[in-house]
C-alpha cells in the first residue's frame, strides 16, 4: 500500500481524475461529493482540494478528497472530507493507515481540526460500533455535522403506480392538482440557470435561510453538465414557479438545491417538479431518489413533531415526508484533532451558528 497526495486544480479532466472518480463510483459508500466535478466547485468557492489514497496491487482500495479552508478571518483552518473517506471501516489496519496519511495531507496544509462524514449508514454500522472505532483511532465522535445526516430516500426501482401507491394521499393529489391547474415541467438548460437563480432569491428571503451566490449555482450546473445534474422547471402559462436542480451519480440521485416563487402556489408547483424529476431519474436507471436531509430526529418524534415545528429543517420535512420514502441516518461525524485551540475555536464558532 502507498499513499498518493494530489492537489487539484483547474486544469482538464485528466486519467488520475477518471480513475479516481471510477473508484469513487465502485465504491459502496461513494457519493457525487468525492467526485473531481465536485472539488472543483468548491475550488472556485474558497476552498483548496487534495487527495490521498491507499493502492493495493496496483489498484486503488481507499482513499478521501480532502477539502480544506480559512475561516474566522483566517484564524481557523479545518480540513473537511464530506462523504468520506472511503474506506474498509471493518478493517483496522487499512483504517489506521489511511487516516496517517490523511494527517499527514492535513498537516502539509496547516489544518488545526479534521472533520470527516463518511457516507456510511446505521444499519451498516451502529452508534455504539462507530463510537468504537473513533476511539480507537484517536477520533473525537458525535460532533457538529455539515452534511446533513439524516434523509428521506424514494426507491425508484418499482414501476410508477408502485411509487404513486406509497406516497402520502395528500402528495399523490397535489401532484395531479398540479396538472389539473395548468402547471407544465420542463428540463431546463444552461441559460434557465439564471430563472433558478431568481426563484432562489424569493425562497431565501421567504424562508429566511442562506443561499450561495448566484456564481454557484452556475458553477454546479457547468461542472457537472451533461451527464450528471438537470434542471427542472415547474411554469405555469410560461411564468416559472418551481425549479429543482437534481445531480446523479452511479444508480443515485440527489435533489440538492430546490426554489420556489411566491406566487401561484396553490397550484402546487412543487410537487410536479419533484414528481418530474424523479420520473426522469428512473428512465437514466436510477435506484434511489435522495431528497437530502431532514431534521436529525427519530421516525417517532419526526412523526409526533412536523405538524408544529417549522424551524430548520422542520419546515421541509411535512413536504418530503409525503413522496413514501424511507429514512436513513449515517453513523455521524468524526474529528481529528492537531490543534486543541483551533478545535475550540472552531466548536464555539459552530455553537453560534
Amino acid at each position: 500500500m502507498f499513499d498518493s497526495l494530489t492537489e487539484l486544480e483547474e486544469q482538464p479532466y485528466t486519467e488520475e481524475d477518471a480513475k479516481w472518480d471510477h473508484f469513487v463510483t465502485a465504491h459502496d459508500q461513494g457519493s457525487l461529493l468525492q467526485t473531481t466535478a465536485w472539488a472543483r466547485l468548491k475550488n472556485r468557492f474558497g476552498w483548496r482540494s487534495h487527495r490521498v489514497w491507499l493502492k493495493l496491487d496496483g489498484q486503488l482500495v481507499a482513499g478521501a478528497q480532502i477539502l480544506v479552508r480559512s475561516t474566522a478571518f483566517g484564524l481557523i483552518r479545518v480540513a473537511y472530507i464530506p462523504h468520506g473517506p472511503l474506506v474498509n471501516w471493518q478493517d483496522d489496519e487499512q483504517v489506521g493507515i489511511l487516516l496517517n496519511q490523511i494527517d499527514h495531507a492535513a498537516f502539509e496544509q496547516g489544518a488545526g481540526l479534521l472533520k470527516m462524514e463518511p457516507l456510511l449508514w446505521r444499519r451498516e454500522m451502529t452508534a455504539g460500533d462507530w463510537e468504537e472505532l473513533c476511539k480507537r483511532h484517536g477520533c473525537i465522535s458525535d460532533s457538529d455535522s455539515i452534511q446533513p445526516p439524516r434523509t428521506v430516500v424514494v426507491d425508484l426501482s418499482a414501476s410508477e403506480d408502485e411509487i404513486l401507491a406509497r406516497m402520502k394521499q395528500k402528495t399523490r393529489y397535489n401532484i395531479r392538482l398540479a396538472s389539473k391547474k395548468g402547471i407544465t415541467v420542463r428540463v431546463g438548460a444552461r441559460e434557465d440557470v439564471a430563472v433558478f437563480n431568481r426563484l432562489i432569491q424569493q425562497t431565501g428571503r421567504r424562508n429566511e435561510f442562506g443561499i450561495h451566490a448566484p456564481e454557484y449555482y452556475r458553477d454546479a450546473y457547468d461542472l457537472f453538465t451533461p451527464d450528471h445534474v438537470a434542471l427542472f422547471i415547474a411554469e405555469y402559462q410560461g411564468m416559472p414557479l418551481s425549479a429543482v436542480m437534481v445531480f446523479t451519480h452511479g444508480q443515485r440521485a440527489a435533489y440538492l438545491y430546490g426554489a420556489s416563487s411566491d406566487q401561484e402556489r396553490q397550484r402546487m408547483p412543487n410537487y410536479a417538479v419533484q414528481w418530474a424529476a424523479m420520473r426522469w431519474a428512473k428512465e437514466q436507471g436510477i435506484v434511489d431518489y435522495d431528497f437530502w436531509g431532514v431534521p436529525d430526529h427519530s421516525k417517532e418524534d419526526l412523526e409526533a413533531q412536523f405538524r408544529e415545528r417549522h424551524d430548520g429543517l422542520w419546515g421541509v420535512y411535512r413536504f418530503k415526508r409525503g413522496f413514501g420514502g424511507e429514512l436513513f441516518r449515517t453513523v455521524g461525524t468524526a474529528d481529528r484533532v492537531y490543534n486543541s485551540l483551533v478545535h475550540r475555536l472552531y466548536r464555539r464558532r459552530a455553537r453560534r451558528r
